[in-house]
């Protein structure tokens, strides 16, 4: 038993050592001291070289035909307050008027996130060496937090106002009139008229963050995500 617990604590020791180490040579690179010929400079620049990739690859597949309606982890349903809408539809034979209710959703996201591209690289370019160290030790989400906390109200005030116009254009209005007006005359329920334009505007930021982030967790955890040498050098710094 003796044996055991000193083999433990031999084995415990050196994995702390280990990773005090591997902790001390991590801040020392972002301190500013130039280990293996990474600086401050380099690791801004290569957090904003992951950025701009996850905008370029993820964020304009959004600005597709299908970009929103066709993906699963952003594709915009009916508020909830409307899943009862959708599903009385359904019940009575609409459901076709139903799906293209969503349809309609998704296509003015779809719209919208066009207008997102340069608010996105302005902010990348804002990123200090502070930001980029905070982020390169940070959650797997680091940098979309990060671009959250920059672009969220500008992004909203730009998506909201395309988001009403697409809805104009494609006769989203119409749609959704005769679905509301349909739903409103069926027996035993209750009328409703909800804020589709801002639900939209806050459902297609969501799909706009979740996008950046599912990059931004490619490149941290596979090494052939990181499509410059510069890239996997410092987030090698994070393996």
């Amino acid at each position: 038993m003796k044996k055991l617990i000193l083999i433990y604590l031999a084995v415990f020791s050196i994995n702390v050592c280990t990773s005090q180490n591997l902790l001390k040579q991590i801040q020392q690179k972002l301190s500013g001291v130039n280990v293996s010929g990474i600086n401050n400079t380099d690791i801004a620049s290569a957090l904003r070289q992951a950025l701009d990739k996850g905008i370029d690859k993820q964020v304009n597949k959004l600005t597709q035909t299908d970009g929103f309606y066709k993906n699963e982890l952003v594709k915009i349903l009916m508020p909830a307050e409307l899943q009862k809408v959708d599903k009385t539809l359904r019940n009575f034979g609409l459901g076709n008027l139903a799906d293209e209710g969503i349809k309609i959703l998704n296509r003015a996201a779809e719209d919208a996130v066009k207008e997102a591209t340069p608010i996105f690289v302005n902010a990348v370019k804002e990123i200090t060496f502070a930001d980029a160290k905070n982020i390169l030790l940070g959650n797997d989400d680091a940098a979309t937090q990060y671009l959250t906390g920059k672009t969220q109200t500008a992004l909203y005030s730009k998506f909201h106002p395309v988001i009403k116009a697409s809805f104009k254009k494609v006769g989203a209005d119409d749609i959704w009139n005769q679905l509301i007006t349909k739903y409103n005359k069926l027996p035993l329920t209750k009328d409703i008229n909800p804020d589709l334009t801002s639900y939209v505007t806050e459902e297609a930021l969501k799909g706009v963050y979740t996008m950046i982030a599912v990059e931004e967790k490619e490149i941290r955890s596979k090494t052939d995500s990181r499509t410059t040498d510069l890239m996997k050098k410092v987030f090698a710094l994070q393996d």
